[in-house]
C-alpha cells in the first residue's frame, strides 16, 4: 500500500512558478513518506545524486557511490547510505544533523529516478542517517540509457583544481554533456515545502549555450511541478553538476539563476518551453574523482527531439 499524498506540497516559490508557466497547480504523486518500491529501489542502486547546503547556504551538489546495499532503509521515512561509501571528502564536513538534504536514485540502464528530500539526522561510524520528508518518483524523459562499463576508475585522480573564470576543460565538459544535475534550496524562508533538492537534466549535447561565465539552460517540458525553477524564485543561488561519464571527472559550478519566462530566445530551440541563465561564482574541476565509468547505450527519445544552439562551444 502507497502512503498517503501531502495535503500541499508546494511551497510559495512553486506555487509562483506555475502560474508563470501558464500550467495552475498539477496533480501530483509527492508522500511525506516512501513507497515500498522506492525503497527498494535506493537499496538497488550503486550510486545517488546528493544536495545540501555549505556555511554560507550555498548550494552543493555531489554523487556518493558504493556497491549494490550501500543504501538502506529501515522505515519508509528513513534512508541510510553506509559508512563504506565513496564520498567527495569536502562534501562530508556539510554532512550535520538537521541539515536539509536533497537525495536523487537514478538508474541509467533502465531510466528510472526517485526523488527524497528530508534532512540529516545523523552521520557517525554507521554512516549517513537521513530523515525523509517528502518523496515521489519522476519520468524517464531525457535520460540517456548508459551501462556501467568499468567499476574500479584506475585512472589517477588529482586535486580539484578551483576556478572563478570557466577554463578551457570545464567548457568542453559542458558543451559535450548530455547530462548534468542541478541543486537548488527553497533557503531559509518559513514556508510549507523547503529543503534542499537536486534534479536531472538532459538534452543533446550542445543543449548548453556558454557566454563567457554565463549559461543559458532551456527548460524542457517536465512533471509542470516546478520545483527547481520554484526554488530558484525564493533562493536564486545553485549548483550544477557535471560528471565526464568516460573518465569519472567532475565539474561543480555554483552561481546565480535567474529564469525567463518569455523570451524571444526560446524559439531557438527545439522542445524549450522557457529558459533559465546560470551566471557562473566558482567552480572546480577534478579528474577520476568517482570510481564508477560508464558507457552510452542509447539517446532517450524525448532528448531526439530536442533542439542544440546554432553555434556549438
Amino acid at each position: 500500500m502507497n502512503p498517503p499524498l501531502k495535503p500541499q506540497p508546494f511551497h510559495e516559490g512553486e506555487l509562483r512558478a506555475q502560474v508563470a508557466a501558464g500550467t495552475g497547480t498539477p496533480g501530483f504523486a509527492i508522500r511525506e513518506m516512501m513507497p515500498d518500491q522506492h525503497r527498494q529501489f535506493f537499496s538497488s542502486l550503486r550510486f545517488a545524486m546528493v544536495a545540501t547546503t555549505d556555511n554560507e547556504g550555498w548550494p552543493v551538489a555531489t554523487i556518493v557511490t558504493g556497491p549494490q546495499g550501500f543504501i538502506s532503509s529501515k522505515d519508509p521515512q528513513s534512508l541510510r547510505i553506509d559508512a563504506t561509501a565513496h564520498w567527495q571528502e569536502s562534501f562530508i564536513p556539510l554532512l550535520v544533523s538537521d541539515k536539509a538534504i536533497g537525495m536523487l536514485g537514478i538508474e541509467f540502464s533502465t531510466r528510472r529516478r526517485n526523488r527524497a528530500n528530508g534532512y540529516v539526522t545523523a552521520f557517525d561510524d554507521d554512516g549517513l542517517h537521513v530523515h525523509v520528508e517528502q518523496s515521489f518518483g519522476n519520468c524517464p524523459k531525457y535520460i540517456q540509457a548508459r551501462e556501467v562499463s568499468n567499476e574500479k576508475n584506475d585512472g589517477p585522480t588529482s586535486s580539484k583544481e578551483f576556478f572563478t573564470q570557466l577554463n578551457d576543460a570545464a567548457k568542453k565538459i559542458i558543451s559535450d554533456a548530455d547530462t548534468f544535475f542541478v541543486a537548488t534550496t527553497s533557503g531559509n524562508e518559513a514556508m510549507n515545502g523547503t529543503g534542499a533538492d537536486i534534479s536531472h537534466r538532459g538534452g543533446r549535447p550542445g543543449f548548453i549555450r556558454i557566454n563567457g561565465n554565463m549559461l543559458t539552460i532551456p527548460d524542457f517540458i517536465g512533471n509542470r511541478y516546478f520545483n527547481t525553477l520554484g526554488n530558484m524564485l525564493v533562493e536564486p543561488r545553485a549548483a550544477l553538476l557535471f560528471i565526464d561519464f568516460l573518465r569519472g571527472d567532475l565539474l561543480h559550478l555554483q552561481g546565480r539563476t535567474e529564469v525567463l519566462w518569455q523570451s524571444n530566445e526560446t524559439g531557438n530551440l527545439a522542445g524549450a518551453e522557457r529558459l533559465w541563465r546560470f551566471h557562473i561564482t566558482s567552480g572546480w574541476i577534478k579528474s577520476h574523482a568517482i570510481p564508477l565509468q560508464w558507457s552510452l547505450r542509447e539517446v532517450a527519445p524525448t532528448t531526439e527531439n530536442t533542439g542544440v544552439w546554432r553555434e556549438r562551444n
